[in-house]
């Protein structure tokens, strides 16, 4: 039982700490420090949005190209096979 009442008085101390700290209030250089990190922030997501757009034509064109290459492969096998053929 005093264990528990010493962990809630502990736990009370560290609350009314972290309450005297918070309610000492914000600086305007904190503030603008804040502002300043929330712009980078947006910039960086917007920036990898940008990325992650560019990575998906990318992708896009290699899906393509690689349709393509599959494409020729194939008629590249009907030409060989159908000079074969004609060698026989």
């Amino acid at each position: 039982m005093n264990k528990i009442r010493r962990f809630i008085q502990i736990g009370m101390m560290i609350l009314f700490a972290a309450g005297l700290v918070a309610c000492s209030g914000v600086s305007e250089e904190q503030l603008a420090s804040l502002d300043e990190l929330r712009a980078e922030v947006k910039e960086m997501e917007k920036s990898n949005n940008s990325l992650k757009s560019e990575k998906t034509k990318l992708e896009r064109e290699i899906a393509e190209k690689n349709s393509k290459l599959d494409q020729c492969e194939k008629e590249k096998a009907e030409t060989k096979a159908n000079l074969q053929k004609l060698g026989k």
